[in-house]
């Protein structure tokens, strides 16, 4: 599980109050975060709003993909991709095009097209759940 600090949205006033509550990895943000209620609870305790805890589940449903880390983070955050509803907003032939542009940009190779589908696929589960 990618660490806390990890995720950009959140300004680092919230980051401090998260680790505070003791939730130092995305997972655990996904746990305490689960439902809408525990949503509100976690808001209420860090002085954040329910919006905002929407936003970093986001961010840590992306982050938490197979075969995820700070390398495809990078690519992602520059293919305008930060979060799990922006990815679950393009097609996969899109996807695989804004990767390629940014990988381009890094001077790096893209992600292999099985890699992308999977990563396509897996938004496409959790978004049904």
């Amino acid at each position: 599980m990618p660490p806390i600090e990890q995720l950009q949205r959140p300004p680092l006033v919230y980051l401090s109050k998260l680790e505070r509550q003791g939730i130092f990895t995305t997972g655990l943000l996904l746990e305490v975060s689960e439902t809408r209620t525990r949503r509100q609870v976690l808001a209420d305790q860090i002085g954040a709003t329910t919006n905002d805890v929407n936003a970093w589940r986001d961010e840590a449903l992306l982050l938490n993909l197979a075969s995820f880390g700070p390398d495809e983070q990078a690519l992602f955050t520059n293919a305008g991709i930060v979060g799990l509803s922006d990815l679950l907003a393009v097609d996969l032939d899109d996807l695989e095009a804004r990767l390629a542009r940014s990988a381009r940009a890094f001077g790096v190779d893209p992600p292999a097209r099985l890699r992308i589908e999977g990563w396509w696929e897996q938004a496409q589960t959790l978004h049904e759940e």
